[in-house]
This record gives C-alpha cells, sequence and structure tokens, in this order.
C-alpha cells in the first residue's frame, strides 16, 4: 500500500501554471485555476470556444502546438489534460526531471500531485481525495458535504479572517484565543448568521470580545478511556476532551486511530507499560500531569479501554486530589465488554452463564491473592486481562480447584481491530494452544461456555482458529510472552 498524500493548499495568486490540452476538461482545470488567481497557460494545437475567449480576454497566455519541454519554464505545476497517453507520458516525464508538480488527468500513477474534490464556502475549503484511486468516491462525499455545510460557514470564516488581528492582539495566548473560538461557536453566533441576521451576529461577535474575561484558572487533567482500539468505540465525550487537550498522555496500546482523532498541534507523550519492553513509571506520569497541569494545560490521561478497570485510574485521581488538580474522569469500553461483543460472544447467557467476573494478574504474588475456589465455579464467564502471561498457572490452579478441563475459551488478540484474531480452544490445553498460534498482546482471555459460542456467532473478522493439535506442541520451548 503507498503511502498516503500529504495534503496541501498552494497559493497560485500570480503565479504560472501550465495546462496541457485545449478540450472541455482542460478549460474545467483551467477556470478552477483563474479562480484562484492563477497565470494559466494553456498550450494545444486548438481551444475550446470557451478557452479561445479567456485567451482574447488576456486571462490566459495561448501555445499552439503539440508539447514541448520548453512550455514549463517559469511554471509551478502543470496539469496534462489531453486524450494522448503519449503526450501526458511526456509532460509527466519533463514535470519529473524539472522537480515540478504534476498532475495527469486520470493518471494516479503518473501524477505526483492529485487535484481534490472541493467544498467551497467563502474562504473555508474543504478538501477530499482519493489519492487518485477512487474520484468517484471524493465526489460522492463532496456531494454529501455539500448538503450539511450550509451558507453561514462561509459568513463565520470571513467573520473570523476580517478579525483575526483583533482577536490575536485580544488574546495572545494560543490556549486562551481556543477557548473563546469555543465558546463563541458554541453560543448563536452560527444560528444568526444561518437567519440570516448579519448585523446582530456582528454586534453578538463584538459583545463577546469585549466582554470575555481572560481565564486565570489553571490547567486540569480528563483521565479519558480510550476503548479497545477502534476508533467508532470512543465516546463524544472523549473525542471533545482530545479535541480541547494541549497535551495528551497515552498508553502504549491506544490504537492511531483513535490517537488521529486527537488535537493535531497537541503534545503527544507515550507513557506506556510493557512486561518486557520499555516501562513509564507510575511516578513518572503523575510528574507529568502534574508538571503540564501547573503549567496551565489541558491535560488528557488517554488510557486504552476504561479507566477504572485495571487502569489505575484510580490512584491517578487520588494523586491529583492530593496535589488540587481539578480533573474529571471520563469512562471507555472497557476491553472485556468490546472483545467478547466483537468475538461474537456473549458474557452472560440464560443457559450458560449468569455471572461475570473480571480478573487481572501480572505475576505468581498477585495470582496468591485471586480466590480461586470462587473462580473456578461453574456457569460463570471468567474475563482474565492478563493477556498470554501466566496461561498454565491459570490453568492449573483453576482445574485444580474444580473447573472441568474441557470448558471451553477463547484467547482475542487486539480485540475490534483491522487484525483482531480468535483462538478457541478447552481448558485443559489453554498454554499449548497459545504457544502454538502464537498469540501476543494485547490479548484478552473468555473463559466459560458463553466462550463456544464465538465459533457460530462471530461476525467481526475472521472466524476463529479452532486448537488445532496444541497437544503436539507441549514439547516445544515456552516463547516469552507479554502481557496486556
Amino acid at each position: 500500500m503507498s503511502a498516503p498524500l500529504f495534503p496541501l493548499f498552494a497559493d497560485l495568486q500570480g503565479r504560472r501554471v501550465l495546462v496541457v490540452g485545449g478540450g472541455p476538461v482542460a478549460e474545467r482545470k483551467t477556470e478552477a485555476l483563474l479562480h484562484a488567481g492563477a497565470r494559466p497557460r494553456v498550450g494545444s494545437p486548438e481551444l475550446s470556444p470557451r478557452l479561445r475567449a479567456w485567451h482574447e480576454e488576456g486571462r490566459i497566455e495561448w501555445i499552439t502546438g503539440r508539447f514541448d519541454a520548453h512550455w514549463l519554464s517559469g511554471a509551478w505545476l502543470v496539469i496534462a489534460a489531453t486524450d494522448d497517453a503519449t503526450v501526458n507520458r511526456a509532460v509527466a516525464a519533463v514535470a519529473e526531471a524539472r522537480h515540478v508538480f504534476a498532475n495527469i488527468v486520470d493518471d494516479g500513477e503518473l501524477s505526483s500531485f492529485q487535484v481534490p474534490a472541493i467544498v467551497e464556502r467563502g474562504p473555508l475549503q474543504v478538501a477530499i481525495s482519493s489519492g487518485g484511486g477512487a474520484p468517484m468516491l471524493a465526489r460522492h462525499l463532496r456531494r454529501q458535504l455539500e448538503t450539511l455545510l450550509d451558507d453561514s460557514w462561509a459568513s463565520l470564516a470571513d467573520l473570523f479572517t476580517r478579525q483575526r488581528r483583533r482577536i490575536r492582539q485580544r488574546f495572545p495566548q494560543t490556549a486562551e484565543r481556543r477557548r473563546f473560538f469555543e465558546k463563541l461557536l458554541a453560543g448563536p453566533l452560527p444560528r444568526l448568521y444561518r437567519q440570516q441576521l448579519h448585523t446582530q451576529a456582528e454586534q453578538h461577535f463584538q459583545a463577546m470580545l469585549d466582554e470575555h474575561v481572560p481565564s486565570t484558572r489553571g490547567g486540569s487533567v480528563a483521565v479519558v478511556g480510550a476503548g479497545p482500539g477502534d476508533a467508532g468505540l470512543l465516546t463524544l465525550n472523549a473525542l471533545r476532551a482530545m479535541n480541547e487537550a494541549d497535551v495528551i498522555l497515552h498508553d502504549r496500546l491506544v490504537s492511531e486511530d483513535v490517537l488521529r482523532l486527537g488535537r493535531r498541534d497537541a503534545t503527544y507523550i507515550e507513557v506506556g507499560k510493557s512486561a518486557t519492553g520499555q516501562s513509564t513509571r507510575q511516578d513518572d506520569i503523575h510528574a507529568l500531569m502534574l508538571e503540564h497541569a501547573r503549567a496551565g494545560k489541558r491535560v488528557v490521561r488517554l488510557k486504552g479501554g476504561d479507566p477504572f478497570v485495571f487502569g489505575r485510574g484510580g490512584e491517578e485521581i487520588e494523586y491529583l486530589r492530593a496535589h488540587g488538580i481539578p480533573y474529571e474522569v471520563v469512562p471507555g469500553i472497557t476491553a472485556a465488554l468490546a472483545c467478547a461483543a466483537y468475538a461474537g460472544i456473549p458474557l452472560t447467557h440464560r443457559e450458560h452463564a449468569q455471572s461475570v467476573k473480571l480478573v487481572t494478574a501480572h505475576c505468581k504474588d498477585s495470582f496468591d491473592t485471586l480466590d480461586w475456589q470462587a473462580l473456578a465455579q461453574e456457569r460463570q464467564t471468567l474475563a482474565v486481562y492478563m493477556g498470554v502471561a501466566g496461561l498454565e498457572g491459570l490453568r492449573d490452579r483453576l482445574i485444580a480447584h474444580g473447573r472441568a478441563p474441557s470448558t471451553p475459551f477463547a484467547l482475542i488478540e487486539n480485540g475490534s481491530r483491522r487484525d483482531q484474531r480468535v483462538v478457541n480452544g478447552s481448558l485443559a490445553d489453554l498454554p499449548e494452544t497459545a504457544r502454538f498460534h502464537q498469540v501476543r498482546s494485547p490479548a484478552l482471555l473468555i473463559l466459560g461456555e458463553v466462550a463456544a459460542l464465538a465459533d457460530t456467532l462471530h461476525w467481526f473478522g475472521q472466524p476463529p482458529i479452532g486448537a488445532a493439535t496444541p497437544t503436539h506442541s507441549r514439547n516445544l520451548p515456552t516463547p516469552t510472552l507479554q502481557a496486556a
């Protein structure tokens, strides 16, 4: 898969752009260039009537004849809009040699830039690109956005453009300026423009600018659950917090899809923990929260799953409270709920399980603190957050305390993510099955009669992988397994 394109809005005011071709497609491209204030140079043996009229009006330059390399002299960009593949390839080759960006219409492989589908509301532009691979999809999305973005957006963009200097003078600090905009846009201003009450809108803006008192309040921390990985499971409150954050302290297992939804200009700091790799001590995480909050920043402590389910969220807000830092907690969908749902496993079921227990154990000492007699009871579901570490000890203790060796299990690796994998089998062969299939963290274990339902109720990703022949792997060396 090729790398994504770098989105770029180019200032072409007064700059020369070469368009090779003189037909309807070249006409559309030239019209867009004129709208952007460019100086189009059109090269073609013939011109469409409209292009010829623009030439006669002095709005475009016309070079007659077949394409020649010297046509690119002084050009910032070139667009090849001919139906001659040989000419298009020649344009692309010369542009590449001269380090001039080229768009070859309907040929993404030859193009070094793409012209996106545009939704325009005054100075506000929304550009949509598929990287040249699916232009009809980009156009379809543009039509949808056209219906969502009314003309009030143009008025808002024009107001903020005209008042930009005054706003910056009133609020020289970026964080305070952003909060002013948030308050302004959450109020009646957009509605006034939608109602075409422009005078009232301008008066409201002026009153807000005059009356808004810069906040002297210090920073704060939002302890936010990021869910299991699928960005679609992020809550609205979590999304709001991430888009208001100045600093985001995130766990190692928070997915890239989720991180991409946060503020682009926020400071991102990974503070993850790992059983085998480099980890950030909890005391250091506390210190980072305190440092940035006391500097007046809005901090998001972003955790995989839910911060209050084996996420040390309680420890963190205790620390914040002890140091007088304002905080809030945004729950997330914990791994047990999400992984089970995405594997098609109901955690409770009238016929199989009347209760569910959430368990974690990362080391031998924590194993010793668990009530194994209670955990080994039948007709209940265990959701074990220990990932894939210590499975042999878990199996042995459960069986020793009465859990049937035939009890079904499901190991869900990368639950809810694109590369989700579900491995199932029976408790007796749990550690051998995990080794046989090389299960890695992040992984969650579901143990109980309901785990067998993954075979018939799965709906997301690939079907579950059976135990295969795990007993044949019992003599294999034990790999180094990471804890969740």
